[in-house]
């Protein structure tokens, strides 16, 4: 089930990082381009898209079951939200603890919105996907996506992360068309660590989100940043993805950098 016609982003991280946060501010971005934006959360606790929609709303699959996975009883409102500005919202959920698989999720989120026509008139797609890579069901969205997008953050956790992340895109790579845009550098107030990985292993770094309160707030608030007050640290973030959003819209390099072996990684960013 292919995505074809919209320019699709996988949105990887380590858990916690600030992936949907992320993912929702850059969606927003993409809009005020002029963009028709749709976001695919896939964890199953389906808050991706809490602060575009400023509730949780119900998963693909929750609703599937409803029907006896009977697609065609479903109308597109039973399962997709208009956010903010127009961004449409859609929940994958995932499977109960220790069951399933959440590739199969993600596929039949995919087959659903193909057999609706929801994605004819979409101009980007956005995956924000759960926790670090750890399986190939995980790492499904990465079969539908043209460039996947890591945020990591300065230190060490997050970045040995990321290098699993870019072994895994590597790995889909060899059969999709999917490629390494990036990493964002997110709740940190430097990017020394970040850079000296990027140049070790050949990656880049194509934004910076400083450690502003104000975006913690926004969560709290059920809200993205382009609809928070006009204060500076604010205004300064919305740049960033605004500039984050065009910079992927117009095109980036296809980057295949090398990821380290384990011991590499410590010794490079270890403890001293």
């Amino acid at each position: 089930m292919k995505i074809e016609g919209a320019k699709v982003f996988s949105v990887y991280g380590k858990g916690g990082i600030g992936k949907s946060t992320t993912s929702s501010n850059l969606s927003v971005a993409f809009s005020t381009l002029g963009k028709r934006v749709l976001q695919i959360g896939c964890d199953p606790k389906h808050d991706s898209t809490f602060t575009l929609t400023g509730h949780l709303q119900p998963t693909v699959i929750d609703i599937l079951k409803e029907v006896d996975f009977h697609a065609e009883e479903l109308r597109p409102e039973d399962f997709m939200t208009e956010g903010f500005n127009g961004v449409q919202c859609v929940e994958a959920g995932g499977p109960p603890a220790g069951t399933g698989c959440g590739g199969y999720v993600v596929g039949q989120t995919v087959k659903l919105l193909k057999q609706h026509h929801l994605l004819e008139d979409t101009d980007v797609v956005i995956f924000d996907v759960l926790g670090d890579v750890v399986c190939g069901g995980f790492a499904a969205p990465l079969q539908h996506a043209d460039r996947a997008v890591i945020v990591t953050a300065n230190d060490f956790d997050s970045i040995y992360a990321m290098n699993r992340i870019i072994a895994a895109v590597r790995a889909k790579a060899n059969n999709y068309k999917v490629r390494l845009a990036g990493c964002v550098a997110n709740r940190s107030k430097e990017t020394n660590e970040v850079d000296r990985y990027c140049s070790e292993v050949g990656f880049k770094r194509i934004a910076h989100m400083p450690d502003f309160d104000a975006i913690r707030r926004s969560r709290l608030k059920k809200k993205t940043l382009f609809e928070m007050p006009d204060e500076e640290d604010i205004v300064m973030a919305r740049k960033e993805y605004v500039r984050l959003a065009e910079t992927l819209w117009n095109g980036t390099e296809a980057l295949a950098p090398e990821p380290l072996e384990d011991r590499d990684i410590f010794e490079l960013l270890g403890f001293d």
